[in-house]
Parts: structure tokens; sequence; C-alpha cells
């Protein structure tokens, strides 16, 4: 039996805005944009580089935007990470180095909060 994580949903409170922070300044990729009626639209939207997509929704979730925490994107080199979210206008922390690895953090608009971790070769 596999269980594959292949997607994760984001409560945000503007889908719209939402989807300019993560395609404009991250660069995800939109997979599909499925707006089935004025209350209920679903986005999946995938980072460069990844197998597992994020979703974007209204009227399908109960739960706070901003209510994400501690979702993690991997990366070879966390500098350069850091530089490339700083230039496209992400409010992104400081490289910090912790006995676990080393990191940086932004939120999106609606104060769902990620960290970017640079991955180790083993």
């Amino acid at each position: 039996m596999e269980f594959r994580l292949e997607m994760v949903s984001v409560p945000v409170a503007n889908v719209q805005r939402a989807m300019e922070f993560y395609v404009e300044r991250l660069g995800f990729t939109v997979e599909q944009d499925i707006e089935v009626d004025d209350t209920h639209r679903f986005v999946e939207l995938t980072p460069p580089g990844s197998s597992c997509s994020i979703a974007l929704t209204s009227g399908f979730m109960d739960a706070r935007p901003g209510s994400l925490q501690g979702t993690q994107l991997n990366v070879d080199d966390v500098d350069a990470a850091r530089a490339h979210l700083a230039a496209c206008g992400v409010d992104v922390s400081a490289v910090q180095e912790f006995p676990w690895g080393r990191f940086c953090f932004f939120s999106d608009s609606d104060g769902n909060d990620w960290s970017v971790h640079e991955v180790q070769p083993s």
C-alpha cells in the first residue's frame, strides 16, 4: 500500500489574491482553475520541481484562512532560495541555522506559514 502526499489544501480568504501571491511571486504553475458557481472555486497550483501541489478553494473547506502552519519546501540552496524570494517581493526571514538544518521562513498573503529547508546531500 502506498500513501502519496500529492496535494495540500491552503486555507485562504480570497482565492484570486492568493493565486497572485503563489503564481506571480513564488512561480507556482496553475494546473487547474475550476469555478463551479458563484461560491465554489477550486485552484490547483504546483511549486517548480514538486510532485505535490496545493489547493486554494472557496466554498469547500471550513478552515480559518492563515491556519496552515509548518508546511515545508525543500531546496538545494537556501541562500539562493531566500534571495529569489526577496527579489520577488516576498517578506522572507534571514537564513537560520539549526542542528537539523538551514531554513528561512515566510507567510503568504493570508498568514499561512511556510518554511524553506536546505536539504543536505546524503
